[in-house]
C-alpha cells in the first residue's frame, strides 16, 4: 500500500497537534524529518526539519513497527505545537518523501480493518465513540468496540457449524444406520442460536434510543405553559412565551441530556380549533410529531381538564401549579420540574433495557435475516424435510452473520462507514 499522512487531531489552533504517517515509507519519513528513527513506542524529543534542513518545530516522535500499530503497518506520529502553520509545514515535509500521499477520510481505520485488526462492528463502534455526545452513547460504543459483538457472533457460528457438521456427516453416511436422536442433537445448538437472536432483537429499539436519542413531546391546549416548561427544562429561552394564545405556530426542538441519554424536547402548537391557516398547519404538524414521539407530557391548562390522545406510559400534569395551588408543574417557578425529570428518567430506564451488544440498524437487519433462514432450517428439520435444504439454510444463516462483522458482502457498506470518519482517522 501507499504511505499516507494526515493530521490526527482537530484542525485549528491548539496546544498540541498530532500528525500520523502510516505505510511502508513511514520510517523513511521519520528519518527524513527527525534525522533518525527512535526506539519503537518510546516518545523521543527531536528537531523536525524539512527537505532543505529548515527547522519546522521541536516535537515528540513516536514510531510503531509493522503489526504493532493501529493500522498494522509501520507508523510514525509527530506531536508538535498546534499551530496551523506548523502543521501545514510538517505535512508538506511528509508529502515531499517519495511514495507518500495525503490520507482519505477514514483511511487509517480502513487499513486497520483490512489488516484484521478490527472487525466491522468495531469500526462502526469507533465511529460512534468519536460522535458520542452523551454518557450512554459513550458506554454503548465502548461495549461494541471491546469486541462483544464479534465474540457473540463467534459463539453463534460455533453452534451453527456444529449442527452443520452433524448434518454433513449424516449425508456422507446416508447408507449406514444413523442414531435415532440425530435430529434432536442437530436441533439443540440451533435452538440456542435462535434464542440468542430473539434476545438481541428485543433490544433493537433500546439501541436505537441510545444512538439516536429519545423524543419527548410537550402537548396540551393553547396557553397551557408548554413553551415556558420547555424553556425551564432546557435552561434557556428556546421558545417565545406570551400570555397571548397561539404564540407557538411550529414545532420547536431542543436537544439536551437526561440521565446520560440524548433527549429531544418538542414544543408543539396549542391544541384548539384554529381559524388561521398557518396556525392550523402548525397544530397538524405538532399532532403528527407528538404521535411519533417516544413519550408525551400532557399539560392540563386547568384542574379537571381532560387530556387528549394519552397513551400508556405518558405523563399527565396540571400546568401552572403556582397559580392553582395544586400538585403539578410550573415552568415559571420550577415547581414539579425535578419530579417530572425523575419520571422521564424512569421511562428512559425502562426503554433502554435490552441489547448491550449490537447498536446499529444494519446489525439488527442482518440478525433478522439470519433468523429467518434459521427458522426455516429448524422447521424443515422438525417436519422431516430434506437435510440438503437444511444445510443450505444454515449456510445462508452463517453468511448473514458474517456480513455483520465484515467477512462477506460489505463493499457497499464500507464506503458509507469510512466516509463518516475524519481524515486523520
Amino acid at each position: 500500500m501507499e504511505t499516507i499522512v494526515a493530521l490526527a487531531t482537530a484542525r485549528g489552533r491548539a496546544g498540541v497537534a498530532v500528525v500520523r504517517v502510516s505505510g511502508p515509507e513511514a520510517f523513511s519519513v521519520c528519518e527524513s524529518i527527525a534525522g533518525r528513527v527512535p526506539t519503537e513506542r518510546v516518545a523521543t524529543l527531536a528537531r523536525l526539519q524539512d527537505a532543505d534542513g529548515a527547522l519546522i518545530d521541536h516535537g515528540l516522535v513516536l514510531v510503531f513497527g509493522e503489526g504493532r500499530s493501529f493500522t498494522g503497518e509501520p507508523v510514525c506520529e509527530f506531536q508538535v505545537h498546534g499551530s496551523v502553520a506548523v502543521v501545514s509545514a510538517l505535512i508538506r515535509a511528509c508529502l515531499s518523501v517519495e511514495g507518500v500521499r495525503a490520507a482519505n477520510a477514514g483511511e487509517f481505520t480502513r487499513r486497520a480493518f483490512l489488516a484484521g485488526r478490527m472487525d466491522l462492528t468495531e469500526v462502526e463502534a469507533l465511529a460512534d465513540l468519536i460522535d458520542a455526545e452523551t454518557e450512554a452513547q459513550r458506554r454503548q460504543a465502548l461495549r461494541v468496540l471491546d469486541g462483544s459483538a464479534g465474540r457473540m457472533i463467534a459463539q453463534w457460528r460455533e453452534d451453527l457449524l456444529q449442527a452443520s457438521a452433524m448434518l454433513e456427516a449424516a449425508l456422507d453416511f446416508a447408507d449406514e444406520e444413523l442414531p435415532d436422536d440425530l435430529t434432536t442433537h442437530v436441533l439443540e445448538p440451533l435452538f440456542r442460536v435462535q434464542a440468542g437472536f430473539a434476545e438481541q432483537l428485543q433490544g433493537r429499539r433500546s439501541a436505537e434510543i441510545v444512538r439516536d436519542g429519545f423524543e419527548i413531546a410537550i402537548v396540551g391546549p393553547v396557553n397551557a405553559g408548554k413553551s415556558t416548561l420547555l424553556n425551564a427544562l432546557a435552561g434557556r429561552e428556546a421558545a417565545i412565551t406570551s400570555e397571548r394564545a397561539g404564540t407557538t405556530r411550529d414545532v420547536i426542538e431542543v436537544r439536551m441530556e437526561i440521565a446520560g441519554h440524548a433527549v429531544t424536547l418538542i414544543d408543539t402548537a396549542g391544541l384548539r380549533e384554529a381559524t388561521d391557516e398557518i396556525e392550523k398547519l402548525g397544530i397538524d404538524r405538532g399532532i403528527e410529531r407528538a404521535q411519533a414521539a417516544d413519550l408525551r407530557v400532557h399539560l392540563l391548562a386547568a384542574p379537571g381538564e381532560t387530556p387528549v390522545g394519552v397513551r400508556g406510559g405518558d405523563i399527565v400534569l396540571l400546568s401552572k401549579a403556582d397559580i392553582w395551588g395544586l400538585p403539578g408543574v410550573s415552568g415559571k417557578t420550577g415547581e414539579g420540574i425535578a419530579a417530572l425529570i425523575r419520571s422521564i428518567e424512569g421511562s428512559l430506564a425502562q426503554r433502554v433495557t435490552g441489547s448491550e451488544v449490537f447498536s446499529r440498524e444494519r446489525h439488527f437487519d442482518q440478525i433478522e435475516r439470519a433468523g429467518n433462514h434459521l427458522g426455516h432450517a429448524i422447521s424443515t428439520l422438525e417436519r422431516g424435510g430434506p437435510w440438503e435444504l437444511v444445510g443450505d439454510d444454515l449456510r445462508q444463516t452463517l453468511r448473514s452473520l458474517d456480513g455483520i462483522v465484515g467477512r462477506v458482502d460489505v463493499e457497499d457498506v464500507l464506503g458509507r462507514i469510512f466516509s463518516s470518519f475524519c481524515i486523520g482517522k
